[in-house]
């Protein structure tokens, strides 16, 4: 029996996708093991989003064979994608699969063979059910791939063009969730917003989606991954407002709240656009939990380009800003612009925002202070307090002082009394 150790890294959909890797392998008599000096065989499932992403992979990467040089290594994901060429040429990767290849990775490993197929030939989503929930949390990937064309990205490249998982699919794969004894859903993938399908003659979308989800399944709630703000309408958000089962928590990927800056990096929205939805959001939802990503010193962005962003963030009702700065990243077009915004720049405006988005966390914090969230509780303790741990539906993680076991894995009505250090909260009698 070989063993083998698995890392992923990267958004939900690399770790889902990670599961569906294990579960293969485990069913084909391969072990998991934790320690890779024990395994003989070791996959990265890697992330591309930054060049930092990168470099952290091939360190990865490099530390494994270092640490074990008998093992095989296996690098898969978005970096495999995008430099098969380059890395089939390193002494320290044994293994290189593409995103499209990697749930086929019982067929190379024996002969060591690697496989990088042209992603962007790619039509259709790959349906493989999850049965072994063991150690994963409930994501439940949609889609894959994006028609978007950002200047700044290359997850195009890497996950190729837009594709949806089918109602029935997804229908079946929830059912699992629930017999595994899971209460809530994350429903992921590279564009969610994209999600699209032909349906007995019919055309659904994401909405038609939802509805399917809430009419056909005993989930009790579900949370959406990250969307555009032109893939958010008024239908959508009165539907959403009206669910008992949705989680009001949005993640809005805006980039810029500046409109030369959007438009360089080809986005389709305004400022204002998302504003406005931002104030739509905040109206028709009660104590929302609203989060957004930002670039940090994009090309051409001027310091009154950024000055724009800051002042919009401020006055937006955004809860939590991830930001992080601007990374070129080969073939595509913000690489070549001009007026590339020096390191040190770009870290110092990130800083800023950072700064901003810890000071609205914070307040919306103390603004749940007392009240009564319905909070999922995890089936894990907290090590550091051995407090019982769980989330809100809208997305705060909270610390609960119970010996109750028979809390775990259940939804219960807890009052927050305490933001400080951690969110403390009892449960409500």
């Amino acid at each position: 029996m070989q063993k083998f150790v698995i890392q992923n890294m990267g958004c939900k959909s690399n770790q889902l996708e990670g599961a569906l890797i294990t579960e293969k392998l485990v069913n084909s008599d391969y072990e998991n093991v934790k320690k890779i000096e024990d395994a003989d065989i070791f996959i990265l499932n890697s992330c591309s989003v930054t060049h930092k992403s990168d470099n952290e992979a091939l360190y990865i990467l490099r530390h494994a064979k270092h640490k074990n040089p008998s093992i095989t290594t296996v690098l898969t994901g978005c970096v495999a994608q995008l430099e098969k060429e380059n890395l089939l040429k390193e002494d320290y990767i044994d293994i290189v699969l593409g995103n499209d290849d990697k749930l086929n990775i019982l067929s190379f490993l024996p002969e060591k063979q690697s496989k990088v197929s042209d992603i962007m030939t790619q039509d259709t989503f790959t349906e493989v059910l999850l049965h072994d929930l063991s150690k994963t949390r409930a994501n439940l990937k949609i889609q894959d791939g994006c028609d978007n064309r950002c200047t700044y990205c290359t997850i195009c490249l890497a996950r190729g063009k837009s594709r949806s998982a089918s109602i029935p699919f997804l229908l079946k794969q929830i059912k699992i969730f629930e017999e595994a004894g899971f209460k809530e859903i994350v429903l992921t993938g590279i564009n969610i917003g994209q999600w699209k399908r032909v349906e007995n003659g019919v055309e659904k979308n994401l909405l038609d989606l939802l509805k399917e989800i809430e009419a056909n399944t005993n989930i009790e709630r579900y949370r959406l991954g990250s969307l555009n703000p032109l893939e958010i309408n008024d239908e959508f958000l009165n539907f959403l407002s009206k669910s008992k089962k949705f989680c009001p928590h949005f993640h809005l990927s805006l980039q810029s709240l500046c409109d030369k800056t959007l438009k360089n990096m080809n986005r389709k929205n305004t400022a204002q656009d998302a504003m406005a939805l931002i104030e739509k959001i905040t109206s028709k939802f009660e104590n929302a939990f609203i989060g957004a990503d930002i670039i940090a010193g994009f090309p051409n962005e001027t310091e009154e380009d950024f000055e724009e962003t800051l002042s919009n963030l401020k006055k937006s009702g955004l809860i939590k800003i991830h930001t992080f700065p601007y990374s070129k990243r080969k073939n595509t077009i913000a690489a070549s612009m001009e007026n590339q915004v020096l390191d040190a720049e770009k870290n110092r405006r990130a800083d800023i925002i950072k700064e901003l988005s810890n000071e609205k966390y914070s307040e919306f914090l103390k603004n749940n202070k007392g009240k009564i969230l319905n909070v999922m509780i995890e089936k894990k303790r907290d090590k550091t307090t051995d407090f019982l741990k769980g989330v809100s539906e809208n997305y705060i993680p909270i610390l609960i002082d119970s010996k109750d076991e028979s809390l775990k894995n259940t939804i219960q009505k807890v009052i927050i009394q305490d933001t400080d250090k951690y969110v403390l909260g009892t449960i409500f009698q």
